[in-house]
């Protein structure tokens, strides 16, 4: 089976975080498929594209990203959301975990962090689908 690029939107109200996002998806090799600068955009364009990984600001203008991050779940409860946010209070990180986000980022977190952190992310997303496809395999 050829090896695909994972497909990423990145949703944040911020173009240079949206930028260095971008960078950083692409040296991991990864592709941006679409930015979203507002919730309601974000909510479009992932059922627009239907990417691999969404990368989603908490704080947005038009829908906020734990309201973005509750449609994606209803539409793919498999979906891997790593939630961005400048807010690190436990109350807002537990809301977006127990609302499916596989992780989450503090925008303040730097370049070399934010890269080992969606790497690892994405490392432990990929590992959980094998094992569930193995799973499935094993009962047919």
């Amino acid at each position: 089976m050829e090896k695909r690029k994972a497909r990423v939107l990145i949703a944040d109200d911020e173009p240079h975080i949206c930028r260095l996002i971008s960078l950083i998806v692409t040296s991991l090799g990864g592709e941006v498929v679409a930015e979203a600068y507002d919730g309601e955009q974000a909510l479009n364009l992932y059922q627009q594209f239907l990417p691999d990984m969404v990368l989603l600001d908490i704080n947005m203008p038009k829908m906020d990203g734990i309201h973005v991050l509750k449609k994606i779940m209803a539409i793919n409860d498999n979906a891997l959301v790593v939630m961005l946010t400048s807010l690190n209070t436990l109350e807002v990180v537990k809301e977006c975990i127990d609302n499916g986000a596989w992780n989450y980022i503090l925008k303040n977190t730097t370049a070399g962090e934010l890269h080992k952190v969606l790497s690892a992310t994405w490392g432990s997303y990929m590992a959980a689908i094998m094992m569930d496809r193995a799973a499935h395999n094993h009962e047919l």
